[in-house]
């Protein structure tokens, strides 16, 4: 009697990362590209900066969990109804320190001007600048 083949499980480099914006179709496609090269195990999507906010203070009120539920990395769409991407970071940066330092954020974005580059740097040096499409070789530097 053969033995049952185990699956390996893949290594991920993140074990959670959100992805926030307004166009579906990019979400899904993003979605995609970080599942094909297991850059997270898991990948929450937002439609817009304040859903995505929402449930940011959602788990900061739950501080018990907060480790096991924070993203470790945030994709950011600048141009984007309700809230969008830089009104996103005002309040994203009014969150605990506990809550701001965790994640990486990244800004994946269409935008070619160059003031919204300055802009983000404005928030923090550390915060990425990434033009779409999302590409596995962009995703190498985060």
């Amino acid at each position: 009697m053969r033995k049952p083949i185990k699956k390996k499980e893949p290594v991920y480099r993140y074990q959670r990362v959100m992805l926030i914006d307004d166009n579906e179709m990019d979400n899904f496609i993003n979605q995609k590209i970080l599942e094909s090269i297991y850059f997270a195990k898991n990948i929450y999507t937002n439609t817009n900066g304040l859903s995505a906010l929402e449930f940011l203070k959602n788990i900061n009120i739950t501080q018990d969990s907060i480790c096991d539920i924070i993203p470790e990395v945030i994709f950011i769409d600048i141009n984007m109804p309700l809230m969008d991407g830089f009104q996103f970071l005002d309040e994203f940066m009014k969150l605990t320190k506990s809550m701001k330092d965790k994640p990486k954020l990244v800004i994946l974005t269409t935008s070619i001007n160059k003031e919204d580059n300055v802009k983000t740097s404005k928030y923090n040096a550390k915060i990425k600048f990434i033009s779409k499409p999302l590409t596995e070789k962009a995703l190498i530097s985060i």
